[in-house]
């Protein structure tokens, strides 16, 4: 009866992890990095990125990688890893393709050799758990193959730019301008009130000197 207590409590906390994990959406997921995406040169090598994640761990983890060629989905390649950090058998159903992840921190990567115009289109990377009531997730990984890598015109950038910083300079330009045409003006007006002041005073000297030449005559005498 103990044992079948202890297996029975087993099975409600693994059922309430597995309802947590579902819940907290950190059950298994496939990723492919923040930048699902990549433009590459024909004939170069490039490394399809993969990784997966799971709240309680793997099990007899099943994955695999898949091409969309028109609308049908062909595998690239695919494996079973038993539990995490063990080196998968990976069975590879197209030719330039290398397994590079080796399961290296939860890393399930591919390499595609000398790439071809054809091997351009959308890659999907595909788990299931079982561990996890075999839930499944996948993500999805677009290649861009090109000719040549053309360079980013900033011609445009470059004319917005210098037309900013002409306006910003004229500007500032016109600022010292006005400042100093205000100085300049102020300083007139102050010299010429120093001018009145002057002239001013030197008029009121002369009325009081011919006043009291005028005053200062000498009285004439009583005979």
């Amino acid at each position: 009866a103990n044992n079948q207590d202890k297996k029975k409590l087993l099975h409600q906390h693994t059922d309430l992890t597995l309802w947590y994990c579902a819940w907290s959406a950190q059950a298994l997921e496939m990723s492919v990095g923040k930048i699902p995406f990549l433009q590459a040169v024909n004939g170069s090598t490039v490394t399809l990125p993969c990784t997966y994640a799971s709240c309680i761990g793997i099990e007899n983890l099943y994955f695999n990688w898949q091409f969309n060629d028109n609308g049908t989905m062909q595998k690239v390649c695919e494996s079973v890893i038993p539990s995490e950090g063990v080196v998968p058998d990976v069975t590879i159903f197209r030719e330039r393709v290398e397994f590079v992840g080796k399961n290296h921190h939860n890393n399930v990567s591919i390499l595609l050799l000398n790439i071809t115009f054809e091997d351009g289109g959308q890659y999907t990377c595909f788990g299931r758990n079982p561990k996890e009531h075999h839930k499944n997730h996948s993500a999805i990984f677009n290649l861009i193959v090109v000719d040549e890598l053309r360079e980013v015109d900033n011609t445009l950038t470059i004319i917005i730019a210098s037309a900013v910083g002409g306006a910003i300079a004229l500007l500032m330009g016109f600022m010292l301008l006005k400042n100093f045409t205000l100085f300049v003006l102020t300083k007139l007006e102050e010299k010429n009130k120093e001018c009145l002041v002057t002239s001013s005073g030197i008029d009121n000297t002369e009325n009081g000197l011919s006043g009291s030449k005028a005053d200062s005559k000498p009285t004439p005498k009583k005979k």
